[in-house]
């Protein structure tokens, strides 16, 4: 290990230094090495990423934060001028953190909304 460098451990029991984790993604996001993996898998840019990040929607799903684009949102930044049509369905999900966790394309944004507490009372 380098000295002065913080490790971290991987799921597989491996270190390896910080710095190779996480990359920078933007001045609040880190960008994990699993969701490099996946970006580039599904030919996704860090441009594309930033743009999601910045002008997408949020939800607050399982503990996570997911940042989605979607018609509405390209509706909304076209009429400013923002082309966002290419990131149509992106979704990016970052953990408590700020860390970008996985990025992935989904035009369902079922998943994305509120749902409302059920009432444990009993209906006769």
């Amino acid at each position: 290990m380098l000295a002065g460098r913080p490790s971290v451990s991987t799921a597989r029991g491996s270190h390896m230094n910080a710095s190779q984790s996480t990359i920078d993604l933007a001045d609040s996001h880190k960008l994990t090495r699993h969701a490099r993996d996946r970006m580039c898998e599904r030919s996704l840019s860090s441009n594309m990423v930033r743009r999601v990040l910045n002008c997408g929607r949020v939800a607050y799903v399982r503990g996570a934060t997911i940042y989605a684009v979607g018609r509405k949102e390209i509706r909304r930044f076209e009429e400013k001028g923002i082309d966002l049509s290419d990131v149509e369905g992106v979704q990016v999900v970052c953990s408590k953190s700020g860390a970008v966790m996985t990025v992935y394309r989904n035009r369902d944004f079922r998943s994305l909304r509120p749902r409302g507490r059920r009432s444990h009372r009993r209906h006769c």
